[in-house]
């Protein structure tokens, strides 16, 4: 003897038992509450279709079917509905029905209370595994949901970078990856020591933390960043976190508009390749803006550093190396020689010396703003990354 009469009889009744489920789940469970998020039909069908699984197994016996349990664990994971919520209301369902099938069998006086023993080993088995059919099912849609929306997000910001993305369809691209519709914004570049490694490393989480959102993109070399910097102090917020990440980062200027990113993705780039040695550091566009138009424009640079600087070139490594350096300080020390000599710990008439040599070697006068402008420049591309790179060093 098993159930089955039990069972056909609930299974005649299977609507109202399914209403009756439906709207216990939704007084119990606050996930479920949400109209917007699952409409009383859509679980009304739910417990019809969970109902129905264990009831017509109760009925006919064979092999358990478990396609509903997938199917509500589908949906739920689709309509962002909690895992645990999803289970607790699966098991609410699974106490109720039970409950029905108790209320039906004292009914029939040909229900034992050892067959209901019996009978509630298999019903409690079936609904443990119809359950765990529920949380495989979730887990596996909500990793393709993640998985989908990371290559979506990976895309949108790729579209970012590019410049593909224009018009209208901005603030669309901005609402999905959590940015604000307005600037200002910045993009951070980080060099990577290996394919697919990530530099940042952490730093979405620190900047979340620190209140800015910012969208993600993973190079084979590099990792970028497009930042969102809301508020007079969201900069320096940003590059303390930045710096504290310890990788080697380039740093864009501020923008006001996500049309405009592709060229600060080629500013910070520019910042990156200007950053000196192979340590870790943060380089700012802004830093040396005269750096940065230098090393955007190689070709021109050379033919500024044979016009300008070649006699100098030519001396001996000694001399050359001397005179370079001096006009290093100098420039950095805002064109005094008392602040260059001190930092080449050398006297100042030294200082002038050496660059009255450059006067003579270039035909440029130092004290003329433009050929100053032009010397200054020149030397930048000769320094280069690893370089003279227009910051004091040693004599």
């Amino acid at each position: 003897m098993n159930l089955s009469g039990v069972a056909a009889a609930l299974l005649s009744t299977l609507p109202e038992l399914a209403e009756k489920m439906a709207l216990r789940i939704r007084a119990e469970v606050d996930a479920y509450q949400d109209e917007a998020l699952i409409p009383l039909e859509s679980l009304r069908r739910s417990c019809a279709a969970n109902a129905n699984l264990i009831l017509s197994h109760l009925l006919n016996g064979g092999a358990p079917d478990a396609s509903s349990a997938h199917d509500t664990g589908r949906v739920r994971a689709e309509q962002g509905v909690p895992l645990a919520d999803t289970l607790h209301a699966y098991r609410i369902g699974s106490e109720l029905l039970w409950t029905e099938i108790l209320a039906e069998a004292r009914s029939r006086p040909e229900v034992t209370d050892g067959l209901l023993v019996a009978q509630s080993a298999e019903f409690w088995a079936l609904s443990g595994l119809y359950a765990e059919a529920v949380a495989v099912s979730y887990r596996e849609t909500a990793a393709e949901l993640t998985s989908r929306g990371q290559a979506r997000r990976s895309a949108l910001v790729e579209a970012l970078f590019t410049g593909t993305i224009t018009g209208g369809t901005l603030w669309e691209a901005a609402r999905e990856l959590g940015l604000p519709e307005q600037g200002p914004y910045a993009i951070a570049v980080a060099e990577a020591a290996a394919p697919g490694e990530e530099p940042l490393a952490g730093v979405e989480t620190a900047l979340r933390r620190a209140e800015l959102p910012s969208a993600w993109r993973l190079l084979p070399d590099q990792q970028l960043a497009l930042i969102a910097l809301p508020g007079a102090a969201a900069e320096t917020a940003c590059l303390r976190v930045l710096r504290r990440s310890r990788a080697r980062v380039g740093f864009s200027p501020c923008f006001d508009s996500l049309r405009d990113a592709p060229q600060a993705l080629r500013f910070a780039r520019l910042a990156l390749s200007r950053l000196p040695g192979a340590g870790p550091g943060v380089a700012r566009f802004d830093d040396n803006p005269l750096a940065m138009v230098v090393a955007a424009a190689p070709a021109e640079a050379a033919h500024l550093v044979e016009v300008t600087l070649r006699p100098v070139l030519d001396l001996p490594a000694a001399e050359r190396s001397r005179l370079l350096r001096t006009l290093e300080h100098w420039f950095a020390s805002g064109g005094s020689a008392g602040e260059a000599a001190r930092s080449l710990f050398v006297h100042p008439n030294t200082v002038r010396y050496r660059l009255r040599r450059v006067e003579e070697l270039t035909g440029r006068l130092l004290s003329d703003p433009r050929a100053a402008a032009d010397i200054g420049a020149a030397l930048l591309a000769v320094g280069g990354p690893g370089g003279f790179d227009g910051r004091p060093r040693g004599s």
